[in-house]
């Protein structure tokens, strides 16, 4: 059976639905066009779509996940307009749309999520972003339904069920998250039968020496462990249980002094040794045949981190759960695939989707900031909904009360 097309709803204005101002407000126009001439890739003439709208677009993609292509370009263009005082461009068609995103590619976006996205936190304002001087972060993975296209089959794969393959052919995808914000600072997509550190690694590159970063038991591999190491972040990720760790020195605090290497043969001759802390514990009130947690950390000093503070602090790392949910549930509203039906277009949709979320947590942020209130206090679902909302000729959300933040707790 056709499906009837999609809009975004009878009795409302587009303008209604999106500021593009604000848009313009976390990715300037102005640094769009720099992506764009680095990328080789702005219009060199005038079009009905420029790619610099096109750049608008795919994030907006995700505001929108069951409305016509031509409505949320629409949408754009009317934002768009009003911020830049010019006259609306005339109705495009579906597949003009389909055209420009094929021209602009995904690389632009994935260079503007490098250059933009970075930390919000403010050691002042958000102490609870930070532990010992250190920005909380974590590193985690997941996989998402993307359409099943020949071209998306043969680049990402299926994931296997007992009938033969699932329903939908999967990307799987990598994220670096500021814990306390749950800004994306990098993002990485990749097939999903690769390796999941695969898929991480390029996201080392975005640690920095003012970070501790946390990451579940997938990641502590002596291999892993050492390129973290090497960018120069602290490490607090968890370990299996039955892990061989020696002991090495026994610490006041509970927690012991261990040791990595290569293989075991390095063992037996300690070369490669990466020297190593270790903290065990377990949670009051569970049931005594629960598994203990395990944490292997580069923070040596049991007085600069005592293991109790160590154990609270690495359950922060469950915020990229909630990034997941965030991103997975409420901003593309449960919709089961993305639209793309080529492994570009995938990728271009997936970074328009992770700076659309960047988006919604730098707006809970400038909220929080301004009226004192811990960013977990608001909701993003509201958040989205302002952007929905928005009047373009607003230019950016700046709530006038405190009521007005408080009505999104």
């Amino acid at each position: 059976m056709a499906r009837t097309k999609a809009t975004l709803g009878t009795g409302v204005r587009l303008s209604d639905h999106l500021s593009a101002s604000l848009l313009g407000r976390v990715y300037p126009m102005e640094l769009i066009h720099q992506v764009l001439d680095e990328h080789d890739a702005r219009s060199q003439r005038i079009r009905s779509i420029p790619a610099e709208v096109t750049c608008y677009y795919c994030m907006a993609l995700s505001l929108y996940p069951e409305a016509a292509y031509e409505d949320v370009f629409a949408t754009i263009v009317q934002g768009l307009t009003w911020q830049h005082k010019k006259q609306p461009a005339t109705t495009v068609t579906k597949s003009s749309i389909s055209a420009a995103r094929t021209k602009l590619g995904y690389a632009p976006l994935q260079s503007l999520h490098a250059r933009v996205c970075v930390p919000l936190a403010d050691p002042l304002k958000q102490p609870e972003a930070f532990y010992a001087g250190l920005r909380l972060v974590a590193l985690d993975g997941s996989n998402f339904d993307i359409p099943a296209e020949p071209e998306n089959i043969k680049d990402f794969g299926y994931p296997g069920s007992r009938t033969g393959h699932a329903g939908y052919p999967q990307a799987q995808c990598a994220v670096l998250v500021e814990c306390a914000t749950h800004a994306i600072l990098g993002a990485n997509l990749g097939p999903y039968r690769a390796p999941e550190w695969d898929i991480c690694q390029p996201l080392l590159s975005r640690l920095t020496p003012d970070m501790l970063c946390l990451a579940d038991r997938g990641f502590n591999g002596y291999r892993y462990w050492k390129m973290a190491c090497e960018t120069g972040p602290q490490l607090l990720w968890r370990c299996a249980s039955n892990r061989q760790l020696p002991v090495i020195k026994m610490l006041d605090d509970g927690s012991y002094l261990s040791a990595i290497y290569p293989d075991a043969k390095s063992r037996r001759t300690r070369s490669g040794e990466i020297i190593l802390r270790v903290v065990e514990y377990g949670l009051p009130g569970l049931p005594e045949n629960q598994e203990r947690y395990r944490l292997m950390t580069t923070l040596l000093d049991p007085m600069q981190a005592p293991a109790p503070e160590l154990a609270t602090i690495y359950h922060e790392r469950w915020e990229v759960e909630s990034v997941f949910d965030e991103l997975k549930t409420h901003l593309v509203q449960r919709r089961r695939t993305l639209r793309s039906k080529t492994p570009d277009g995938v990728r271009q949709e997936f970074y328009g989707w992770v700076l659309m979320h960047y988006a919604v947590c730098w707006l809970m942020h400038e909220a929080a900031s301004k009226y004192r209130l811990r960013q977990r206090q608001l909701s993003f679902t509201g958040h989205i909904q302002l952007f929905r909302r928005a009047q373009p000729r607003s230019g950016a959300f700046s709530p006038s009360a405190a009521k007005t933040a408080q009505a999104l707790v």
